[in-house]
């Protein structure tokens, strides 16, 4: 019997893990699939193994593992693979299929497009972006970065997109902040480049709040998993 175990990477938010559950959830709810389980890297119940054996306790004979997770880190890379090897050695009669991350596809550039204007009301060509990233010592994740800024410029029409990290990598959040409010130029859109809140979206939204207080101008969107493509993409994931 086939089932279906998503994995998210979890958060000490709680804010952040409901967020996270719910949307699972709406997905579950659209796929017809009987053994659906939630599961998490780290920080929020059931981690990864309880979610794998609550599948086989169901009736699992084959499992389709689907990684909620943009880009692939090292998370995606080392992490989950030596989980899922442990598991693959305690369950042999398991068939395990595991899903990549979303990666930088158009569909979900259009979205963050999308998110973007409604946020802004508009864009202007003068108005100057920051997306932030989660963060990587990897490289690849940074080229990836780099392809995100411009999709999302040539999208939105704007003249000037930038990104910075909110660890591992540079520049860090503040950097960036620092950087790209002191440009002449229009309105700052912040993008965090995030699934879900948590500790780090708090972070970003106090930041961005503190700028306005000192007369900036300045907003963000909200974490991506808030537009209908990403809920989407997982679905597509899970039957590709």
């Amino acid at each position: 019997m086939k089932a279906i175990l998503y994995i998210g990477h979890g958060t000490r938010s709680k804010k952040g893990a409901c967020e996270a559950k719910a949307f699972i959830q709406r997905v579950m709810d659209r796929i017809d699939v009987p053994i659906q389980e939630i599961s998490f890297l780290e920080l929020t119940d059931p981690l990864i193994a309880e979610g794998f054996a609550r599948c086989v306790e169901r009736g699992a004979t084959e499992i389709t593992v689907v990684p909620l997770f943009l880009l692939a880190a090292g998370h995606i890379k080392k992490d989950i693979p030596m989980v899922l090897g442990s598991l693959q050695e305690k369950y042999p009669q398991i068939n395990i299929a595991v899903k990549d991350p979303f990666g930088v596809q158009g569909s979900i550039l259009d979205g963050v497009a999308e998110l973007v204007s409604a946020i802004a009301d508009g864009v202007d060509p003068m108005d100057r972006l920051l997306i932030v990233g989660r963060g990587s010592s990897d490289p690849a994740i940074q080229a990836d970065f780099s392809a995100i800024a411009e999709g999302l410029k040539a999208r939105l029409g704007i003249g000037h997109a930038a990104v910075c990290y909110l660890a591992a990598a540079k520049p860090a959040l503040d950097d960036g902040l620092e950087a790209i409010t002191e440009e002449d130029g229009g309105r700052v859109i912040v993008v965090p480049y995030l699934l879900f809140s948590g500790l780090l979206m708090a972070e970003i939204d106090r930041k961005v709040s503190r700028l306005k207080r000192q007369g900036r101008e300045i907003i963000h969107t909200s974490p991506l998993s808030s537009h209908q493509i990403i809920e989407d993409m997982v679905i597509a994931r899970a039957f590709e």
